[in-house]
């Protein structure tokens, strides 16, 4: 429990890195003297770098280094990433500084969760994904949120230096709680190739980042769409606080189902996240129907993450290690792609119609879940009957 919870720091920790310079970027632009679309970038080479190196990485690294030893190396990346923009003076500086954080990035994700599924027992892999998987949706939820107060109050360096000891902190702390890896991180390299020639990994590595994609569609431009609803300005950060809190509920639900009826669950979470989507542009325009929505929206989403994680794992089978890499990279590119097909789908049909836009992918999705009932999304153990 203490190993897993180190990493549920260090996903926090991720993603808190991830998403705060979107929350001080007005601040950063002043201070680098820049405009606020040129500091855009640190975003964007941020999730590139994850793209191209992830998989390549992982493979290299993959029975040269032991998982551990490979995972607290991450965390320690992330502080001196995050030393590094704080400390820059230029836009090239701190564009370098958010290429390291990516490249921690994409391993961390790349090895984590295979590292968790080698020191818990099998039938505990769901649970044990949710506890780690929390440590994102409290970043959502407090992190990121909590970094951009404390740089609006202070300064957006200051945000990143408290960011860099937290992460420097967490990673002494995994050299005394992880446990090591059942194998030591010394098995064969992953394969991509045989990976995809597992039945079900195409599946699950196609219908997640399909969900992702829908996810980031509306919530990419979740401010213009509650402005053209008729909520007041001041909804726009309730409500992403009322996504995090509820994807938390969504993790807790999925610890405790993804066991024992996966399918089912995931099935039931993902007509729940289309619903929610559904609704908001009829009963988006009330603050009871907005927020009842969103938390419905956010529980179905902290779910999803869980369920797929699982499924992957389950699917790659002997080569989950690169099957998961390749989730990390498909993954990268559905929030990509989600941010431009809901720039589209605004100025195409305007904010209001963004979350029928982002129904469409999570459909598909729901379409490939319910076809792949053998391979991808088999039907858990209770579910059998057994």
């Amino acid at each position: 429990m203490a190993g897993l919870l180190v990493l549920a720091a260090a996903g926090f920790t991720a993603v808190t890195t991830e998403l705060l310079p979107s929350g001080l970027l007005p601040e950063i632009s002043r201070e680098l003297g820049v405009q606020e679309s040129a500091v855009g970038s640190l975003t964007a080479v941020y999730a590139a770098v994850i793209v191209f190196t992830a998989l390549p990485l992982s493979r290299l690294l993959a029975g040269r280094v032991p998982r551990k030893t490979l995972l607290i190396t991450t965390v320690f990346a992330f502080a001196l990433s995050n030393v590094l923009l704080a400390l820059s003076l230029n836009l090239a500086v701190a564009i370098a500084a958010r290429l390291l954080g990516g490249v921690a990035h994409g391993l961390l994700w790349s090895s984590m969760a295979p590292y968790v599924a080698r020191i818990v027992p099998a039938h505990s892999v769901g649970r044990a994904m949710a506890i780690v998987f929390s440590g994102n949706s409290i970043a959502l939820a407090v992190g990121a949120p909590l970094g951009t107060m404390m740089g609006a109050v202070l300064s957006w360096r200051s945000s990143f230096l408290v960011l860099a000891g937290v992460a420097a902190l967490l990673a002494l702390v995994a050299v005394w709680l992880l446990p090591a890896a059942a194998d030591g991180g010394r098995g064969a390299r992953p394969s991509l190739r045989r990976a995809l020639a597992v039945p079900g990994v195409v599946a699950v590595a196609t219908a997640w980042p399909l969900l992702l994609l829908g996810h980031f569609a509306l919530f990419t431009y979740i401010a213009p769409f509650l402005l053209s609803a008729g909520l007041p300005a001041n909804a726009t950060g309730m409500s992403l606080s009322v996504i995090g809190v509820a994807s938390l509920a969504g993790i807790w639900i999925a610890g405790i189902t993804a066991d024992s009826h996966p399918r089912r669950s995931l099935l039931a979470a993902v007509a729940l996240f289309l619903t929610a989507f559904a609704l908001l542009p009829l009963l988006g325009g009330s603050g009871a129907g907005a927020f009842t929505l969103l938390a419905l929206w956010g529980t179905a989403f902290g779910a999803i993450g869980i369920y797929n994680q699982a499924a992957i794992l389950r699917a790659g089978g002997d080569h989950r290690d690169a099957a998961n890499s390749l989730t990390v990279v498909t993954i990268q590119l559905g929030i990509a792609v989600g941010a431009a097909y809901g720039a589209l789908a605004f100025t195409t049909t305007g904010p209001g119609l963004v979350p029928l836009a982002a129904a469409v992918p999570v459909a598909a999705a729901l379409a490939i879940i319910a076809a792949s009932r053998k391979n991808g999304y088999p039907a858990g153990p209770r579910e059998r009957g057994r």
